[in-house]
Order: C-alpha cells, then sequence, then structure tokens
C-alpha cells in the first residue's frame, strides 16, 4: 500500500490535508505517512511536510503529537531527513521529553535519537538542554522511552560537553544494568563505557 501511495504522488496532497482536515482525519493522515516515509521520505521533504509536522509537534491532541513524533522519527531514518530534522525541530522535540503522555515522550525521544546520529544534532539537543530531561526518562523504570533515551545520551556522550555533564550521573545508567529487558542492560553498558572513555 505505502508503495502505491508513493507511486501515485500522493504524499504532497497528504502532507498539505494536514493543515486543514479535522483531527480524527490529521491522525489517519499521519499513520499512513509514517508507513509511506519508512520506504521513501524524499518527495515530503520536497512539500515542506518537517514545518507542518513541527507545528503538528504542539497540537493539543497527545495522539496527533505522538504521530507527528513517530512521523519525524520515520524521516530521521533517512539520511536527508536526519539533517533537516538537526537543524529544525531538535528544540521542539526535546521540549516534548516532559510532556505528559508517554506515548508522546516515546515518540520525540525515538525522533530524538536518529537527530543525534549526525554531530549538528547532537550540539542542536545539548543547545536545547536535552540532558535532564533525558536522564530523567531512563530513571524512570515504567518509561517507554527508556531505551531510546539511554541511545541518545551516549550520544551526546560523544561531545566533551556531554561527557563532562554524564559523568556526574553514572550511577542513572548503573542502575539500568539490572533491568529485566536485555536491549537497555546492554545499551546502559555501552552508555557507561562511552561516558567514563578518556582520550
Amino acid at each position: 500500500g505505502a508503495v502505491g501511495i508513493l507511486h501515485a504522488g500522493l504524499i504532497p496532497l497528504l502532507v498539505f490535508k494536514l493543515k486543514t482536515e479535522s483531527d480524527e482525519i490529521q491522525e489517519l493522515i499521519l499513520d499512513t505517512l509514517s508507513n509511506c516515509l519508512r520506504v521513501e521520505a524524499s518527495e515530503a521533504l520536497a512539500t515542506g511536510a518537517i514545518t507542518i509536522l513541527k507545528e503538528k509537534l504542539k497540537h493539543s491532541s497527545a495522539a496527533i503529537r505522538s504521530k507527528a513524533a513517530w512521523v519525524l522519527l520515520e524521516i530521521g531514518t533517512h539520511p536527508e531527513g536526519k539533517s533537516v530534522i538537526c537543524e529544525e525541530v531538535t528544540p521542539v522535540l526535546v521540549s516534548l521529553l516532559e510532556d505528559t503522555d508517554p506515548e508522546v515522550q516515546a515518540s520525540a525521544t525515538g525522533a530524538l535519537m536518529f537527530a543525534t546520529v549526525k554531530p549538528q544534532g547532537r550540539f542542536s539537543a545539548l543547545g536545547a538542554e536535552a540532558i535532564p530531561p533525558l536522564l530523567k526518562l531512563v530513571a524512570e523504570e515504567t518509561s517507554k522511552a527508556r531505551l531510546s533515551a539511554i541511545k541518545t545520551l551516549t550520544m551526546l556522550a560523544e561531545l566533551p560537553e556531554g561527557r563532562k555533564t554524564l559523568l556526574d550521573h553514572t550511577d542513572t545508567f548503573q542502575r539500568c544494568l539490572n533491568d529485566p529487558c536485555e536491549a537497555v542492560k546492554r545499551a546502559a553498558k555501552i552508555a557507561i563505557s562511552v561516558i567514563k572513555w578518556k582520550p
């Protein structure tokens, strides 16, 4: 289905419809875009989707905020998408780390994780004060965003400034080493080694 939508050239139309449709329809459009952008993101980028999605991150509906962050996550899996997200959306994603809705937090953390793969995304996240809310998500054992938060902090620890800040918080990662989830344990172990690395 996603390939069919892409071949029919419907992405620009779907992006445009996000401005005018009711909330329920917007949710369906965001779900559709998420599936399509997993395959190909260039058309969405060309139609200015990032600007519209950035607005949707501030929507009053938690479902729309979460789905918009998820679409950005899909865009961020493509190299050209990462750059645009780094430049334009990182500060808004950081503000959503403290959203009241756990789904929104999880989607925003996932999108941020892809954005921080690039050095400019790391600088942008550090500048937007991402470390305190990310640490809070790591410390919450029930957080859906926990794994993505650990991985994002690991990337921020690759910058000297990030490493310096995180050196005071290795105990937060240490506690994750007893987590029942194998992926969380593994990610925490990597985070600790990156934070403690000495040049």
